[in-house]
């Protein structure tokens, strides 16, 4: 006689050869080995964990540890991921992001509850964009999060934040084709922060918001995607969705701590928080400074751009880090030091990457202005 727990592993091993089942539902991360036995899909363990928060709507199971009652192994067997998924993310809206198992936890929690709960994909729904609403916003000079109103208009294709409710002017106004927007949990320390980074004057600007309840930022964030969306169709009128969706926003390359040292190479090494935004590397003195204190533009390597390991022979190195890194550009050399030896050779990984990629009619434009502006 097999036990019920050899019954279900076999049963599993065969549900699990379907198309979809070798995915997290969620996330997409491999090898999902927890189910949920009320919704028909198979999920990690992560998602498990945001699965059980909704408990009225979902039941979760280990594969290999629980016991499975026959009726709960038949109801997998007939559903399963690309059906459920047909059903529950039937008309997710092309600009909503959908997130990996590697995005933080307010983005995948809101994407599950938005899916199962909330039932928000399984039809068509109508969408508003206009946002109008009350933040917290992280002051430029003091530090402290402050009650700030903000208004997100598809229409004129901006955000504009105001210090007061009822204030006339706003603080600023903001085109939204040159925001990016990306959430930093652990660089804010808060499990909904967002980090809105603009252009200002040519100079990068970076505002840091939260909400207290993670559906209102996450609702911001795919709004802000919304009205870029729009506001890109109209500009490039022959351009397919496909094509515009990777323009909305993005998640930095990389970000850390390196030491850097002046132009003249004879100053000391200073601890910077360094970002890497697709081709500009900006630095920091605080990881929330609203401005950085410097960019190296990354162009290509035909073009006298280049980064190595090491520094040149006889620099004068009194920092605490101790792996060297060199990038030549047309007008200067920049050398950096990493605290660790594989934290050198993946920011270098990502430098020869990027180096290596094809540059686009918009980063030769960058490239331009920012060697002028430099």
């Amino acid at each position: 006689e097999m036990s019920a727990n050899e019954r279900s592993t076999r049963a599993f091993r065969e549900i699990l050869q379907k198309p979809g089942n070798d995915a997290c539902a969620d996330c997409g991360a491999p090898d999902p080995n927890w189910g949920s036995c009320t919704l028909g899909v198979f999920i990690c363990l992560a998602c498990s964990g945001i699965h059980r928060n909704i408990p009225d709507i979902s039941k979760v199971k280990s594969l290999t540890l629980s016991r499975w009652e026959d009726h709960e192994l038949e109801f997998m067997a007939q559903n399963g991921n690309e059906l459920m998924k047909s059903k529950y993310e039937a008309a997710v809206p092309v600009y909503y992001y959908k997130p990996t198992h590697k995005d933080c936890q307010v983005l995948r929690e809101q994407w599950i509850r938005a899916k199962y709960q909330r039932r928000e994909f399984s039809e068509p729904g109508n969408f508003t964009y206009e946002e109008d609403g009350m933040l917290m916003k992280r002051g430029r000079d003091n530090g402290q999060f402050l009650n700030r109103r903000f208004v997100l208009s598809e229409r004129e294709g901006t955000l504009k934040y105001f210090t007061k409710y009822d204030a006339k002017e706003p603080k600023a106004v903001i085109k939204v084709d040159s925001i990016n927007a990306t959430f930093q949990p652990e660089k804010m320390g808060n499990t909904n922060g967002l980090q809105i980074t603009y252009l200002k004057d040519y100079s990068t600007r970076n505002m840091f918001v939260y909400h207290e309840t993670g559906k209102e930022i996450v609702d911001w964030f795919n709004s802000i995607r919304a009205v870029q969306l729009h506001y890109l169709k109209v500009a490039f009128p022959g351009a397919t969705d496909a094509e515009l969706v990777p323009r909305l926003t993005r998640n930095f390359i990389k970000e850390g701590y390196m030491e850097k040292t002046g132009p003249r190479q004879t100053e000391g090494f200073k601890k910077r928080w360094f970002t890497l935004d697709q081709r500009r590397l900006m630095y920091f003195k605080d990881r929330l400074d609203a401005f950085a204190k410097g960019e190296v533009f990354l162009g290509n390597k035909n073009y006298g751009y280049s980064a190595s390991s090491g520094l040149p022979a006889g620099t004068h190195c009194n920092g605490a880090f101790e792996y060297g890194i060199t990038i030549q550009t047309p007008d200067r050399c920049f050398l950096f030091t990493c605290e660790t030896e594989s934290d050198q050779q993946d920011w270098l990984k990502h430098f020869n990457d990027i180096m290596s990629a094809q540059m686009s009619p918009q980063e030769y434009t960058m490239e331009a202005t920012f060697r002028h502006k430099h």
